[in-house]
């Protein structure tokens, strides 16, 4: 008996939801719906350029391609934050200037330490085009970490 009163529960709700339009289709449709709505969140990493090595540079800048590539540029906001040795990167004369502005036309934000600037003699003139600043590089880091941002020292 105990069985029985079991499928009939089963089946009153199913024809329930039949009657009131909810098949099964739309009750996994209202259930998948916040996975989508969070598969659909932007991706947010942060990458620190500290170092003065054009290795370093180049590693990078091909972390943030490959991450740009991957995840897709609408799906994620990438941010450079260069301090200390690492602004030499973002010189006019940099060995690497065309491969930041490929990343930058891929979507990267660029942000440079203006103390570091203002302890090496550095003017924005001296630096490549299309740049942001902040007055300390490390605690831009730790801003974006406490935004939920990954955080990325190649």
């Amino acid at each position: 008996m105990r069985q029985f009163s079991h499928y009939a529960c089963t089946l009153g709700a199913a024809l329930s939801l039949l009657i009131s339009g909810l098949g099964p289709a739309s009750v996994m449709a209202q259930t998948s719906a916040p996975a989508k709505a969070q598969a659909t969140q932007k991706s947010k990493v942060v990458f620190q350029v500290s170092d003065g090595e054009s290795r370093k540079w180049e590693l990078a800048l091909n972390n943030v391609k490959n991450v740009i590539k991957d995840l897709g540029k609408d799906n994620v906001e990438v941010e450079i934050v260069a301090y200390g040795p690492g602004i030499d990167m973002f010189k006019f004369e940099t060995p690497v200037a065309s491969r930041i502005d490929e990343v930058m036309k891929l979507g990267a934000h660029v942000v440079i330490c203006e103390n570091t600037m203002r302890a090496q003699k550095i003017s924005k003139s001296d630096m490549l085009d299309n740049l942001d600043y902040v007055e300390a590089g490390v605690s831009q880091l730790i801003k974006r970490q406490q935004q939920g941002y990954a955080y990325i020292r190649p």
